[in-house]
Order: C-alpha cells, then structure tokens, then sequence
C-alpha cells in the first residue's frame, strides 16, 4: 500500500537529498563565496604560483575558477569554526524542510491515490487519455514556442506551462467522455460502481448489540470488510460501565458481539479519535463522516441514522429492512396453522405470530387463547413496524361464505335442480 512505512522512508529520505541538492547546496557555496571574499585574500593566498596578480586582493568573480572543495578546504583552513556552523546549520535546515515537504506531498499522494481509485472505468480511461494528449500536445508546442521566442524562457515556466496543458487536456477529455460512450458501448457507466459489495461495512453501535449481525456475517451475505471505528467502541464501553442495569447488559453483550465477529470472521477495529461520552450524537455523525472517507457503507437498525446517512449520500444497510425482506409472503386467501397467544385490542379477537415474529389478528378467536387454530387470510397490512396479518378462524371463514353464497343465489333468482331418480 501507499502508506506502508518502509515507502514512507524512502519517500522522505529522497525528498531531503532533492532538497539539499537543489537548494541547500548552492546556498551554501553562496554563503562561502561569501565569507571568502570578506576575508582579504589575495591571489597568491588562493591561487599559489597560478596568480596572475599575485598581491591583488580576490574577488568573487575570481572564485568562480574555484571548485566547491578548494573553496571549503580554504575557508576551514581559516576558520573551521564557522565552517562547520554554515554547513552544519545548511544542512540541518534543508533536512527539516525536506521533512515537511515529503509529510505534505506524501499526504496529498495518499489523498490522490485514494480519489484515483473510487473513480470509475470510465473517468480512469478518460484521464489516461488526457495525460496522453497532453504529454504529446507538450512535445509539439513547447519545441515550436521555444524556436519562435527570441528569448527562450526559464526551465521552471517550461514546467509549469506542461503541466497547465495537461490538466487542461484532462478536464476536456473528461467533460467529452459521454459522448465518447456513445461511440464505444463497452465503456458504458455500467462499471461507475465496480464490486458495490466490496465496500467497506462500518457497524453502528445499535446493530452491534442488537446481535443479527453476527448471524448475517456468518451465513456469508456480508461481502468486503468489516470495520468498528474506536469511537463506537468507547461508546459501547460507556454503556457497559452504566449503571443502569439493563443498559449494563446491553453492553456487556455488544462487547460479547464484537469478539465473537473478530474471532470468526476477521473484524477491524479502525483506529479514530475518541469523542465525548456525554454527547453521544456525535457518534452518528463521526460515522457518516468516516463512511464518506473511506466511501464505505454503514450497517445499522437505527431509522434516524438510516435516513441521515441517505441524505448525505452515504450506502446504509439495515437490519431491519433485510429482516422484512426475508419474510415468507402471504396472500389473502392462504390457510395458515397457528397458535393463539393473547386476546386481541378489539372484541372477540385473538392473537397469534409466525415464526418470524409477524403477528397475525385473528377475529373471533379469543375463545381459542392457547389452542392451536387453523385460520384464513383475509388482508395484509404493511406498516413502518412491519408486517399484519388480518384472519379469520377457517371454521367461520366457511360459514361466512356459505352465507354468502346463499344469498347470491337467492337474489340471483338461481336454484339448485334436484337429481331425478
């Protein structure tokens, strides 16, 4: 990866030696130069039995013959003193600014590499054909303007003028690659979200201690990896330190969760900061913000969270709608067998519940309390806490139609003909 530490290091080692290369080092023969010349030498001083006036006082200009080792050599000869302080204090600046230069040119790579890789097939191609226009663009224009200026100018605005041309070539390229699609379908925008399910999965604190998702992960529904910021960690050990018991409990199982996760199935613990346990608000919007990040999505059973994160573009996966999802469906009509639980808010209702937690108002069945029953679907209603399911007993569900039956054939004017013997 990008940010392994043995790159870091080389990185960094190369950016000081550029640095000291490119700046430090003529610095320093300008320093010397310097002192040098404020010293008095005279040519028979520096340049022996080769000066052409010997008694001539040297001047800067005169020390240009010199190479940067006769020069030092001289200048420590005189004063070695303030020759080790010149270069000593050179050098240690240039290693400084060439610390902080590699920190924030290795942290802008870090940054680019990431939004390189979230880009699409498409928004990748483009910007491969833009450098490529650019650096050709570059090799014929810049030959041409150099020939054409009578004066040429410095290497430095070369550079910067390349560069300027190639950003531009890129942001043509991508501004022009819809219509690039339409000549070349197999770059359609269908790979833009390549391997959604790859995305990174964040658990919120309400999904850890709820304890599904342990089941979801373990059955292989979950793809890409799984991550619990330490922020929802603190969180989960604040609970667990309440002294609420239930809230105690909550936690403690939570905590439980979490090994269970990083035991079987490899969770990650990112390291962030930490937050305030008196403002536990601050976790749901920490977790948006680290989802945008890293561009992953958050796991959660949370409605207010759910909705947040959908406002601010961030993928949510939630427990609760996947558990609705799994729900058998049933029509009216369908017989179902169940047992009544309790009596139902209405009169003479009674209440039953599938295997999944569904429950099922039964009319006309609180006589039956504890008795398993067989009953027919009438209705299904679908609310925001999930599914109903309205029933009658099969008994009276046959009775009614039979009543109902009669009287269409009674107001119908139909009879039934009698078998001739």
């Amino acid at each position: 990866m990008l940010s392994a530490r043995p790159f870091w290091v080389i990185f960094t080692v190369c950016i000081i030696l550029l640095v000291e290369a490119t700046a430090i080092f003529p610095i320093t023969k300008w320093r010397i130069d310097e002192e040098l010349a404020g010293m008095g030498l005279t040519g028979k001083e520096v340049f022996y039995d080769k000066a052409q006036n010997p008694d001539a006082q040297i001047k800067k200009s005169d020390l240009a013959k010199l190479s940067f080792g006769q020069k030092w050599n001289m200048l420590n000869t005189e004063e070695p003193v303030k020759t080790a302080g010149i270069v000593g204090a050179l050098a240690l600046i240039g290693m400084l600014a060439g610390f902080l230069i590699a920190s924030v040119t290795f942290r802008q790579l870090v940054k680019f590499g990431e939004k390189l890789r979230k880009l699409s097939t498409l928004d990748k191609v483009a910007v491969f054909f833009g450098v490529l226009i650019g650096l050709l663009l570059n090799a014929v224009l810049l030959p041409v303007a150099m020939a054409v200026l009578r004066q040429p100018p410095d290497r430095l605005i070369l550079g910067l003028v390349g560069i300027i041309i190639t950003y531009l070539c890129v942001i043509a390229v991508l501004n022009i690659k819809d219509e690039v699609v339409y000549y070349f379908p197999g770059l359609s925008r269908g790979g833009e979200m390549d391997h959604p399910a790859q995305m990174p999965k964040i658990l919120d604190t309400n999904v850890i201690i709820d304890g599904r998702i342990t089941e979801v992960c373990r059955t292989g529904f979950v793809e890409g990896q799984v991550l619990v910021p330490t922020f929802v960690l603190e969180e989960l050990q604040h609970i667990a330190d309440s002294s609420d018991s239930l809230r105690r409990a909550r936690g403690r199982r939570g905590l439980d969760i979490l090994n269970q996760l990083r035991n079987e199935l490899g969770l990650v613990v990112r390291q962030c900061d930490g937050i305030d346990p008196e403002n536990p608000e601050e976790v749901d919007a920490r977790l948006v913000k680290l989802a945008k990040e890293l561009n992953a999505s958050i796991v959660t059973n949370d409605f207010n969270l759910n909705k947040v994160a959908e406002l601010q573009g961030v993928p949510v996966l939630n427990i609760n709608e996947l558990a609705n999802a799994l729900k058998p469906v049933v029509l009216p009509g369908e017989e179902l067998t169940v047992t009544v639980i309790k009596e139902g808010k209405e009169y003479n209702q009674g209440v039953a519940y599938l295997d999944d937690g569904t429950m099922i108002v039964i009319e006309g069945a609180r006589r039956s309390i504890n008795e398993i029953v067989e009953v027919t679907v009438t209705s299904v209603l679908q609310t925001v806490a999930g599914k109903m399911i309205f029933a009658n007993l099969k008994e009276a569900q046959q009775e009614e139609d039979q009543v109902i039956d009669r009287n269409i054939r009674s107001y119908s004017g139909i009879r039934t003909r009698k078998k001739i013997r």
